[in-house]
Parts: structure tokens; sequence; C-alpha cells
């Protein structure tokens, strides 16, 4: 019940470069960057589109074009 040996990493770390190839797991992790790259983004878009520039937050109003149509 103690600690993993060495020996124990290398071979998880040999099994999971089987599993998935060298050149996977790099492109794997730069999709995992470009992700939270864009999540970051969408977020300070956000906070920048909520704040007005006096720092009051603004209210948007949808409007249903359906429901002004006389039937």
């Amino acid at each position: 019940m103690g600690s993993f040996s060495i020996w124990h990493w290398i071979i998880v770390l040999a099994i999971v470069l089987l599993l998935f190839g060298r050149g996977k797991i790099p492109e794997l992790m730069g999709d995992v960057a470009k992700g939270i790259k864009s999540f970051k983004k969408g977020m300070s878009d956000e906070d920048e589109n909520q704040t007005a520039s006096n720092g009051q937050p603004t209210t948007t109003k949808t409007v249903d074009h359906k429901a002004d149509e006389v039937k």
C-alpha cells in the first residue's frame, strides 16, 4: 500500500504510449489548449458585453416578431 515505484510509472507510461502513440498525445494537448483559450476569450467577450463604458450592466431585450403579427 506504499507509494508507486519508478517501475510502476515506467510501465504506465509505456502503456499510455502504446495506446495513444507518440504523435497523438501532443496533438491532444494542443486541442485542449485551444479549447481553454477559446473558453477564456468567450468569457472575456461576455464580460465586456455585459458592462457599459460607465460600469453599469446593460440590459438586452429580445423581441419576438411573430407575436407582433396580426392573425
